[in-house]
């Protein structure tokens, strides 16, 4: 059992140290962007649509409860990457270039936020090697990174947009 003091001293460490320390480390994103996480909503939300009609950004901010300057900034993006096309107009509006089953989620996380790895030395498509690493060997979490790496790929590049219209 633990003495108080020895308490205090981990109370110490994970209050003063640790927590303010996981707020300074911007390569361990583990949770996904609300830029992702409202593209794939609006990407969902314009594959389930019946009629492959442009729909407008209002329509899509007030069906998903997204703001429409924010929205507007993630369907640019996403345009501009080969995902939709746009109509101007009375009756325009975004709409998919692919089908729902051609567009996975893999290629969207990587459109809007980048690398999928969690730290930029195991990442295919955005390496780089890790700064307060040697060049010559690998640190004690790259392992686990690896297979945290590939895990992760292997879920998402097995599901499209159509896969997520069905659920």
């Amino acid at each position: 059992m633990c003495k108080r003091g020895q308490f205090l001293n981990l109370n110490l460490f994970v209050f003063r140290i640790f927590i303010p320390l996981l707020c300074y480390i911007d390569v361990f994103k583990i949770m996904l962007s609300n830029k992702t996480k409202y593209g794939i909503k609006a990407l969902v939300f314009l594959a389930k649509q019946k009629e492959k009609d442009p729909i407008s950004t209002k329509t899509i901010a007030q069906s998903e409860n997204i703001s429409i300057k924010f929205l507007e900034s993630i369907l640019v993006v996403l345009k501009n990457n080969g995902l939709l096309s746009s109509k101007r107009g009375k009756f325009g509006g975004y709409y998919l270039l692919r089908s729902a089953k051609n567009i996975y989620m893999t290629e969207v996380m990587r459109i809007l936020d980048g690398p999928i790895a969690l730290i930029p030395c195991v990442s295919l498509n955005f390496y780089e090697e890790c700064e307060d690493c040697a060049a010559d060997k690998k640190c004690c979490i790259n392992d686990v990174m690896l297979k945290v790496r590939d895990s992760t790929l292997n879920i998402l590049s097995k599901t499209s947009l159509a896969d997520l219209c069905a659920e």
